[in-house]
């Protein structure tokens, strides 16, 4: 199966906005709020969020980036090693709303790391969950998402891929069937 386009350019650009609206409804001016995306593709999410965001609020929440390398449960069952990226949150969440943050929310085992690698980080008072694509049908833990761009139903052997065009030179959101190698 050759790559199917669920979501261009135009597309993204509306749900990016329609999520932002979203998130306003929920966290007011977040000043009791944090976003926080996943390491390595959710942050990308939240760049484009940011950038929404202050111009809808006139300025920019508090943002960080999560590495969750290390917390992941397949971290030593892999063939090549995971290279763990960088963490960047210079803020207290102590306390705080976090709304984590990630593309393609599929399996649901990057969020269960991802929720292991914030609370190192302190005691958020709730913890909330956006993703860009939710692929509804193979969940592996009970997560789900609070906020949600775009809901896609999947096959096993169908993959989603979130293009940006700040990594890959376009923005698109694509269907495609995994080869057997992959």
């Amino acid at each position: 199966m050759e790559k199917q386009v669920i979501l261009n350019a135009k597309q993204i650009e509306l749900t990016i906005k329609r999520l932002c609206h979203e998130l306003i409804e929920s966290h007011d001016d977040f000043s009791q709020s944090v976003i926080i995306g996943l390491q390595p593709r959710g942050i990308h999410v939240v760049s484009r969020i940011k950038s929404q965001l202050e111009l809808i609020l006139g300025h920019q929440p508090q943002c960080g980036n999560l590495d969750i390398t290390f917390f992941r449960d397949d971290f030593r069952r892999r063939e090549t090693p995971l290279i763990p990226s960088v963490t960047n949150i210079d803020f207290s969440i102590e306390n705080k709303k976090v709304v984590l943050v990630d593309d393609v929310l599929y399996t649901g085992r990057t969020i269960r790391a991802g929720l292991d690698a914030l609370l190192t980080f302190g005691r958020p008072s709730k913890v909330e969950l956006l993703t860009f694509i939710d692929r509804r049908f193979r969940r592996d833990v009970p997560i789900q998402a609070d906020y949600i761009g775009k809901t896609v139903d999947t096959l096993i052997m169908e993959r989603v891929q979130v293009d940006w065009k700040e990594i890959d030179g376009i923005d698109q959101v694509v269907l495609y069937t995994k080869e057997v190698n992959e």
